[in-house]
């Protein structure tokens, strides 16, 4: 016997269920759709869940990536979720931060302007990112997240309040990047070094590796994915290039391992930079991160009715160290 794909009620946590995946659900990674079923448990917990086996679709192992199809059949295990639970809700400060962050809300999306050092979601130790924060905000408000970005890089982050805005944003994330089509996606970034004027593209497959320890590290590989980055110039600061950067595609570490392909890595990355040039920048203007934010995001929800232009303003610290170069 098969149940309907909704969040389940307290009381059945102590026993295994099928659920069939609706219509509305088609392409929901198994992981975000385990997360609508278990209300309140860690992500950690459903990685351990899928990893473990213990997790099936269609009678068979999946991963966590994997993309649903409607019909699919889901075996949701029983959790004890009073043990997994978290031990504390978001700090009040923390909280008020995050409501602070807030530079875009309708009935569809809400939109924040991420600070650094915040990951989009908990988990690998992290308690509260900013879906949960976000949704400890919102507690009787249906948030997803259409996309991430990198813990260090602040910026644009946008949830989806409805399904069907997910549904249409995520199918836009997978077009290639056009006037017409898709998300145009901005980014500012400062650059070491000098990158030679006009817009330099670079068109490199990216492969997602693992490194010792479970981090994950990122590099130019043909067997990786089609991955495209656009960067231009604005302004010479200090030695260094400010840049726009749009991207075609939305890989792991995409802008960081592309730059470092053109010989100018991000200023301030710890994992592909220059740790000599990062140790200069921080001496003369103050940096001590990575200088990357996702500035603005434009796109178009209903079939290209209802336009989007979005944007978050360059943080305070990467402004004062432009201001430190000049």
């Amino acid at each position: 016997m098969t149940a309907p794909a909704r969040p389940e009620h307290p009381a059945a946590r102590s026993a295994v269920r099928t659920v069939v995946v609706p219509e509305d659900r088609e392409g929901q990674r198994l992981d975000n759709f385990l997360l609508g079923q278990l209300k309140g448990a860690p992500r950690s917990l459903v990685y351990k869940l899928v990893r473990s086996g213990q997790v099936r679709v269609n009678g068979g192992r999946a991963k966590a990536e994997r993309k649903l199809l409607a019909g699919d059949q889901v075996r949701v295990p029983p959790v004890n979720l009073e043990d997994t639970a978290p031990g504390s809700a978001p700090p009040a400060g923390f909280l008020a931060r995050m409501e602070a962050a807030i530079v875009f809300e309708d009935a569809r999306l809400l939109v924040i302007n991420k600070p650094t050092g915040v990951a989009s979601h908990g988990g690998s130790g992290i308690s509260h990112g900013a879906i949960e924060t976000m949704r400890a905000l919102r507690p009787k408000q249906a948030l997803e997240l259409v996309h991430r970005l990198d813990r260090d890089t602040s910026g644009l982050l946008v949830l989806a309040k409805k399904r069907a805005a997910l549904t249409e944003l995520q199918a836009l994330l997978r077009e290639d990047a056009g006037p017409n089509k898709g998300i145009r996606k901005r980014y500012l970034t400062l650059l070491t070094g000098r990158l030679p004027d006009g817009t330099m593209t670079v068109d490199a497959p990216l492969l997602v590796g693992l490194r010792q320890g479970g981090e994950r590290h990122v590099q130019v590989n043909d067997a990786g994915k089609p991955s495209v980055s656009h960067f231009k110039v604005l302004e010479r600061r200090g030695g260094q290039s400010y840049c726009e950067v749009l991207i075609e595609t939305g890989r792991t570490h995409q802008i960081r391992v592309h730059a470092q392909h053109l010989g100018h890595p991000v200023a301030g990355d710890d994992k592909y930079g220059d740790p000599q040039a990062n140790r200069r920048l921080r001496e003369q203007a103050g940096l001590k991160r990575l200088f990357l934010h996702a500035a603005s995001l434009e796109f178009s929800l209903d079939a290209g009715r209802t336009p989007y232009v979005l944007n978050a303003p360059l943080a305070d610290d990467l402004a004062a160290a432009l201001d430190a170069l000049a």
